[in-house]
């Protein structure tokens, strides 16, 4: 690498770091999974997932798109406004463990954040990486994600997961409470489901 060139990606490494220290949320999600007629769910009850996300309205989903250029992998949803605000929203996504596995946690390892934001991102790591031990699947594992949770981002209770998976009598029948779901749509205040845009 020339030395231009070398100064270059120092540039385009500090523009991500902010961007996504400003912009960029690491969150942790659980999901109701029970049998059903064609498929078995989780022993636990719930499945758990893991996102890395940046979110822009429409004026900025450009963005974005040099985002998802950098790390190589993920990809940019729409969540179109039916309310009074004037543009559609935006989302660079990456959900797939192999992904955060491979790029973006090493990533922000190797250049970590400076904010409250690395907190965050340090018990992201450590419940993907209980996740891709399998310990997601007992009760125990399951509870030590949601404690772990519970004290990320905007510090959603999970106190009513926590009580049922301890009990060990999760009641799939149940409606989801609204704290037992990823969350970070509502931070951004959409409020219809995601669709996949095309490039």
């Amino acid at each position: 690498m020339s030395a231009d060139n070398q100064q270059e990606r120092l540039v385009r490494i500090g523009w991500v770091i902010g961007f996504v220290e400003g912009e960029g949320c690491f969150s942790i999600g659980f999901i109701q999974q029970p049998d059903q007629r064609r498929r078995r769910g989780y022993r636990t009850g719930y499945q758990v997932s893991h996102e890395f996300a940046v979110t822009q309205g429409e004026r900025s989903k450009e963005a974005l798109a040099m985002l998802k250029g950098f790390f190589g992998v993920g990809e940019i949803y729409v969540n179109r406004r039916y309310d009074n605000h004037k543009e559609n929203l935006f989302r660079y996504v990456v959900r797939r463990r192999e992904d955060l596995l491979g790029v973006i946690i090493p990533f922000f390892r190797r250049y970590p954040m400076r904010t409250a934001k690395r907190e965050d991102f340090e018990k992201f790591v450590s419940c993907v990486r209980m996740v891709d031990r399998g310990e997601h699947k007992t009760i125990q594992g399951l509870v030590r994600i949601a404690e772990i949770t519970q004290t990320m981002n905007h510090r959603k209770s999970r106190t009513n997961l926590i009580r049922i998976l301890r009990d060990h009598t999760p009641d799939i029948r149940r409606p989801l409470d609204e704290d037992m779901v990823p969350t970070a749509w509502r931070h951004a205040g959409a409020a219809k489901p995601l669709a996949r845009i095309s490039e």
